[in-house]
């Protein structure tokens, strides 16, 4: 039997793989604030100083935290997220996929590329899952106190992280490999084996290069919400993404049914290659 060629599930975490923003479940009211007041004062700062809005809401989270008096470490962050709900099925969907991907010999890796909160995440109880998280996170003072931002992930240098995926690097820091040309043949994981997973429109850019290099793209939407659905939907329309399907990760829906069909044809465009 061949051995196993590498493919990759790259999701976007809130909204994707978690209803609502996961700063509102836990830290927001910790520092005393209504979450649309945060928000509120985070989208002002970004348009007053014209500024990077992801850059904007983790200087509003420092502040936020040292006017309540209420600092956050590493640990504050990891607690807070064990607080964070998950959409249904998400807890078994990385194992039953991964079952699925082994028949049809592919090593399946899994990966989070978010514009939220690493240490949040990694408090999650499916942290595990994921080879690596790519996603914002805080430098630390000498006191453990989460004092500057360390990575702010946004809308455009998302896609940075696919060609890391793809290149097999997995630091943040390293900027030099990932600009290295290396012949296609050799790269960790070819484009036309990922399957990228997002719901707004901070992942259009990923979603759309995964797809123009061959891999799929797969929008979710809030399951039962027919406004996101048509926002979705117009994004097939513009040629940005393969496939729409609501944020079910259970076993038999639409979007489980869609992802075994793309393993299917990642099986099959395998075996034409051989013959």
């Amino acid at each position: 039997m061949d051995s196993p060629v590498k493919a990759a599930m790259v999701y976007d975490f809130d909204g994707t793989l978690s209803p609502g923003n996961m700063q509102e479940y836990d830290f927001i009211p910790s520092v005393g604030q209504k979450n649309e007041e945060f928000w509120e004062l985070s989208n002002r700062l970004a348009r007053e100083q014209d500024a990077d809005p992801i850059l904007a809401y983790m200087w509003i989270m420092i502040r936020a935290a040292r006017n309540s008096d209420f600092p956050i470490r590493r640990e504050n962050f990891v607690r807070s997220g064990r607080n964070i709900r998950l959409y249904e099925g998400v807890k078994e969907w990385f194992g039953r996929m991964n079952a699925y991907a082994a028949e049809k010999g592919f090593l399946l890796e899994h990966y989070i590329n978010s514009s939220g909160l690493r240490e949040m995440i990694e408090g999650t109880e499916i942290a595990h899952e994921f080879k690596r998280i790519y996603a914002c996170s805080f430098l630390y003072d000498v006191n453990g106190v989460a004092c500057w931002p360390a990575v702010s992930v946004n809308f455009t240098n998302k896609t940075q992280f696919i060609f890391k995926i793809n290149k097999g690097i997995d630091s943040v820091y390293e900027s030099k490999l990932v600009n290295q040309y290396t012949p296609l043949d050799k790269r960790a994981i070819q484009f036309r084996h990922i399957i990228y997973f997002g719901d707004g429109t901070t992942d259009i850019p990923c979603m759309r290069l995964v797809k123009e290099k061959g891999g799929h793209s797969i929008a979710v939407y809030p399951p039962g919400s027919d406004k996101k659905r048509a926002d979705m939907e117009k994004l097939i329309a513009e040629h940005r993404v393969d496939y729409v399907c609501a944020a079910d990760y259970r076993d038999g829906t639409r979007l489980d049914r869609v992802v075994k069909a793309i393993l299917d044809k990642f099986e099959t465009d395998r075996r034409l290659e051989t013959i």
